[in-house]
């Protein structure tokens, strides 16, 4: 029998979620069995509040029954489950392929408890194969990119039938090949520290849990 690895990944994530709690909800393929496992949990009686990390995820909530609240009710999360595209042995993350990396890093700050959701595939000795998602504003994103590729990657205008790809929160995604990040702490300062940068998809410091499933119908747990 062939298991999906990012569905026995998503389901584990939920069995961490208690009555009471404020989760966040995360944006994916790997997230959206998570959310689905909650919304089944509340029709069970699970009570729990959620704070999505996308529009995305908001529509899927809504639709699981999962009820929602935002920052203006709390700015305490007690978990977060969201997937990444990349993470490396010391639980630093490449996140954004889905466009939702501002909110995503938002509500992680905020969250007592990380669990990152992932298939093996997400799994790498050092990130910077997947090329490096960073939230821009419109104004001036040429001059942006600029600055940005003179650290050393080849930054790309994400585009949608030759338009740029809008997050949901109005801005522009460059996508940076950087090959290897060797430093994703620094790597992620500097870049959040050029003007006309949003937020940068490297997440340092935040994840608490890595939980990866397996074809095998296994699932592996790691903790730091």
């Amino acid at each position: 029998m062939t298991h999906i690895p990012k569905q026995l990944a998503g389901e584990r994530a939920a069995q961490y979620v208690e009555d009471d709690m404020i989760v966040g909800l995360g944006t994916g393929s790997t997230a959206f069995f998570t959310i689905q496992k909650l919304g089944q949990r509340i029709a069970q009686g699970l009570k729990i509040k959620g704070i999505p990390t996308s529009e995305q995820s908001r529509q899927q909530a809504l639709a699981e029954n999962i009820p929602l609240i935002d920052f203006d009710q709390t700015t305490h999360l007690d978990l977060t489950i969201d997937g990444a595209d990349e993470i490396d042995p010391q639980f630093n993350l490449t996140k954004g392929g889905g466009g939702a990396l501002l909110r995503e890093k938002i509500v992680a700050q905020n969250s007592a408890i990380e669990i990152i959701v992932v298939d093996p595939s997400k799994w790498v000795k050092h990130l910077g194969a997947y090329p490096l998602p960073v939230e821009v504003v419109p104004f001036g994103w040429q001059a942006t990119l600029k600055h940005i590729a003179q650290l050393g990657c080849k930054p790309k205008l994400r585009l949608l039938s030759n338009a740029p790809i809008l997050t949901d929160n109005g801005n522009y995604i460059l996508d940076c090949d950087f090959k290897t990040i060797t430093d994703p702490p620094t790597t992620e300062k500097t870049i959040n520290a050029i003007c006309g940068v949003v937020e940068c998809g490297l997440f340092t410091n935040l994840a608490h849990r890595v939980i990866i499933g397996h074809s095998d119908g296994t699932v592996e747990e790691k903790v730091l």
